[in-house]
């Protein structure tokens, strides 16, 4: 039987089997880009429904059910914590929270004024005078290692760290030291306190724990070595997504390097709360769910629970909600293979803090 192929000339030929790999190659590139577009629909919908059925004010009165009030009766006179981002929202509540159980709580915020009205307001709620505030602009990696030396030559143990502080910028906004604003304060700052704090935590071992306040947002995206977002169009939401999803595998690895240390790690989403950050940054979404929204203490309850619980009832490295482990990733979502980046995202973050572990 004669080639059809044979029939043409060799330029024509050429030419044809040339058509017929772009051909091939353009479905392959159509079918992989309608496959990545659905995988993204998918997401965002099962997170949709997901976060409307448990993230909002109902879902918290719900789960409540099966709370238990003795557990977070516990008093902790003399325990030292550190709260970032704790003049509003969930960070006030935590530290507001933690002071009403008598530990000594060092609230570190950006603003020197709006801190000390936070620290002054939650001294008179509470009656516990042991509210300190700290000055740290938590963008920032120099002031970071600056309040770390200071706060070490206290000497003091830290029982508690609540890396609370987070920001959501729609705009790409690049910081003094070049680094994308969302991802030097929600990733390379919670990178940097941490280990910053790893001695002193130490000092508190068997009892430290480390608290990372994450956000539902994570169970959008996979995780990425690409942490300062260099498309060209930026997404702020997404943005801050991808960073929330940085910070739980960033509590996994965590609580496997320090494993024999006393140190537990503990990532947590607190719903959808109705802070002055959500209605700053998502307007429309606050809107929107105006009156559905969780209040600051029940955004804070789970961090509370997670400062108080005897180390045996939780697991370190495992992501909280609603005071139970929860899942870090949703059905068919595709994101769970993607914390096998963990090891390299964590020798650049050591790399781009100039932080030896």
């Amino acid at each position: 039987m004669r080639n059809p192929m044979e029939e043409f000339p060799p330029q024509k030929t050429q030419k044809l089997q040339e058509t017929s790999v772009s051909v091939r190659l353009e479905l392959h590139l159509s079918v992989g880009a309608l496959t990545m577009f659905l995988l993204k629909a998918w997401r965002q919908t099962a997170f949709g429904i997901y976060g409307y059925l448990n993230f909002t004010k109902s879902g918290f009165i719900e789960h409540s059910k099966q709370f238990k009030p003795e557990d977070t009766q516990t008093r902790i006179e003399g325990k030292n914590c550190i709260v970032t981002g704790a003049n509003s929202g969930i960070g006030f509540a935590t530290a507001e929270g933690l002071a009403s159980r008598g530990a000594n709580v060092y609230m570190v915020c950006r603003n020197k004024e709006r801190g000390e009205a936070a620290q002054s307001k939650i001294q008179s709620n509470t009656g516990n005078q042991n509210v300190h505030l700290e000055v740290c602009d938590l963008s920032s990696v120099s002031d970071i290692k600056s309040f770390a030396s200071q706060f070490s030559s206290k000497d003091v143990p830290v029982h508690i760290l609540v890396n609370n502080a987070g920001l959501l910028e729609h705009n790409r906004i690049t910081t003094s030291e070049g680094f994308e604003l969302n991802f030097a304060v929600n990733v390379l700052g919670t990178y940097a306190m941490t280990e910053l704090m790893l001695p002193l935590l130490e000092k508190a071992a068997p009892d430290a724990r480390v608290i990372t306040v994450s956000s539902g947002g994570m169970y959008t995206t996979p995780l990425t070595k690409d942490l300062q977002f260099s498309e060209e169009n930026f997404n702020g939401v997404q943005q801050y997504s991808r960073n929330k999803r940085v910070q739980v595998a960033l509590t996994e690895k965590w609580a496997e390097i320090n494993k024999n240390k006393g140190i537990g790690f503990y990532s947590m989403h607190p719903g959808w709360a109705e802070t002055p950050g959500v209605a700053t940054s998502l307007p429309s979404f606050s809107k929107a769910l105006s009156g559905k929204l969780r209040t600051n203490e029940e955004g804070a309850d789970t961090i509370i629970w997670l400062a108080l619980q005897p180390k045996e009832k939780v697991v370190s490295g495992s992501f909280y909600f609603d005071r139970a482990e929860a899942p870090k990733h949703l059905m068919f979502a595709a994101t769970s293979g993607s914390h096998a980046l963990i090891d390299s995202i964590f020798e650049s973050l050591k790399s781009l803090s100039s932080i030896s572990a």
